[in-house]
């Protein structure tokens, strides 16, 4: 396929300040102005959540699960996210973080931040902005003002920076992270001007980035922990400036995601690692609902619905299923050509599951995470039902439509590989959980359904209606045939375990059937 074509299919997709803000900012160049600083005034927020140790004293870095010693802020030997990471400074907020080890670290930072490119791009200055705030929340006391003004100095520059390279070329989760900053940051400094500008800009965002069920409509769990994270912050940030009318407003945002991560949780408060998710990324559930509480909010679970998710629930049995449309269309960088895929637990213990993610470096295990063979769905001449490339992009889109909803079973169908559609049914009763198939159309190519099991699944025994485990057997019917295939899958970033993939090759109709053994 020439690749213009699948270029043009992907921007279109995109709206048209995408495009302008990309030309504009390939053009233009930024940098930092010196500023006139308002005076801060001191947060006496409510203890938030402690970021993930990603620090040792002995300047040793882990980001991703890759370690590595401080060289300069623009390290990319182990990628760009984990450069980005680096600059974040999260490791400000992790539990043992002394004053005096932050403050070295912040001075370096101010220090060599001409020579630093990666640390003056717009993601890593909202992230590390809210860090720094938070740090000096903790330890304003133990601060001289000589210190704060320097800090305030640069972080005022840092943030009016950001206002001028707001990211309107990618939108999404970005542009609700930069709205987040400068919503904390003209509170922080009394900034009028600058908090009008951003408060319209998050009230905007979270008007159309929260779906009405309470999900971000990016649809990965994982960056839906994260926004909430920021989203309590800024709760926090109002309740403590006395921002009365804006509170409100955030508060019911906070109540919606708050509702949905209830709805989306497995029983154990793991999330779905659904599109790009893993975990030791963002913040626990428990960790989420302790903060909630903290700040005395209260909700109660949402029904999915919009998100494209449902959960069909049984004594023994938990399912989380896909059947929704991509809902970010200009933005599906975080989506995988996952449409129909689940994963299935087993008295609370993982069976089926997602192949997850290890890596956003743009290379071929990157591209298999995101394919349709990644996920426990069907392929129909292994094509993706969705075509996704580059790392981060996607082409032509899946359309579903669902035919039927109901409490403990669902039916769609989607028109993702060319010339048929493709119909699935999901089922559980009484303990079993049952899959129907049915490609319709004039397409007589090869179909595949996969089933990718947990790590420690042992596959027993293996026919070509049966397949027995060591948690569960499969029945199978309108099989062609049966494969076993050797696998790995991915719970957190570079990190991948062996596991076994069913292959099952079928026709025009496939049936099979999940209980325990």
């Amino acid at each position: 396929m020439p690749k213009y074509k699948l270029l043009l299919r992907t921007i279109v997709h995109l709206r048209l300040k995408q495009i302008v803000y990309q030309l504009k900012y390939r053009i233009t160049y930024s940098k930092l102005r010196a500023q006139k600083v308002p005076s801060s005034i001191p947060l006496r927020l409510v203890p938030f959540i402690a970021k993930w140790r990603c620090y040792d004293n002995d300047k040793t870095f882990t980001f991703l699960n890759l370690s590595s010693g401080f060289t300069f802020w623009n390290d990319t030997r182990h990628g760009m996210l984990w450069a980005y990471n680096l600059n974040y400074m999260d490791w400000l907020l992790q539990e043992g973080m002394s004053v005096k080890e932050g403050t070295k670290w912040i001075d370096r930072f101010i220090k060599e931040l001409p020579q630093n490119r990666i640390g003056l791009d717009p993601y890593p200055i909202a992230l590390r902005s809210i860090n720094w705030i938070k740090f000096i929340s903790i330890y304003r006391n133990e601060l001289t003002d000589k210190q704060i003004l320097k800090w305030n100095n640069s972080l005022y520059a840092q943030c009016r920076l950001l206002e001028r390279k707001l990211e309107h070329h990618l939108l999404g989760n970005h542009l609700l992270e930069d709205a987040y900053t400068l919503f904390i940051v003209s509170s922080y400094f009394s900034d009028k001007k600058l908090y009008g500008k951003a408060s319209r800009l998050l009230l905007d965002e979270l008007k159309e980035q929260v779906l009405p069920d309470g999900a971000h409509y990016e649809q990965s769990p994982m960056y839906h922990c994260i926004l909430l994270d920021r989203l309590l912050d800024c709760y926090n940030v109002a309740v403590c400036t006395g921002q009365d009318e804006m509170r409100e407003s955030l508060r019911q945002y906070a109540v919606r995601m708050l509702g949905h991560l209830e709805s989306i949780v497995w029983k154990d408060d793991t999330i779905p690692l659904l599109n790009d998710s893993a975990y030791g990324i963002a913040p626990t559930v428990s960790e989420l609902r302790a903060y909630a509480k903290r700040l005395k909010l209260e909700w109660t679970p949402l029904p999915m619905k919009e998100c494209g998710y449902r959960k069909l629930c049984s004594t023994h049995l938990e399912a989380v299923v896909d059947v929704g449309n991509i809902t970010a269309t200009y933005q599906p960088g975080h989506s995988h050509a996952d449409t129909f895929n689940y994963e299935l637990r087993i008295d609370c213990r993982p069976f089926v599951v997602d192949t997850g993610i290890s890596t956003y470096n743009k290379t071929a295990r990157r591209q298999y995470e995101r394919s349709t063979s990644a996920h426990n769905t069907v392929t129909v001449g292994n094509k993706d039902s969705s075509e996704v490339w580059g790392g981060f992009r996607m082409g032509k889109r899946a359309k579903v439509r669902v035919l039927s909803d109901t409490e403990n079973e669902i039916m769609a169908e989607h028109d993702g590989f060319k010339g048929c559609i493709h119909q699935r049914k999901f089922t559980i009763n009484d303990d079993v959980f049952t899959i129907n198939d049915k490609i319709v159309g004039n397409n007589m190519t090869e179909c595949i359904s996969y089933i990718h099991f947990a790590p420690d699944i042992e596959v027993l025994a293996i026919s070509s209606t049966e397949i027995r485990t060591n948690r569960a057997n499969i029945a199978v019917s309108g099989a062609n045939s049966i494969e076993i295939i050797n696998d790995f899958v991915s719970v957190e970033y570079n990190r991948l375990e062996p596991s076994k993939t069913i292959k099952i090759v079928f026709c025009r109709n496939l049936t099979y059937q999940i209980f325990q053994a």
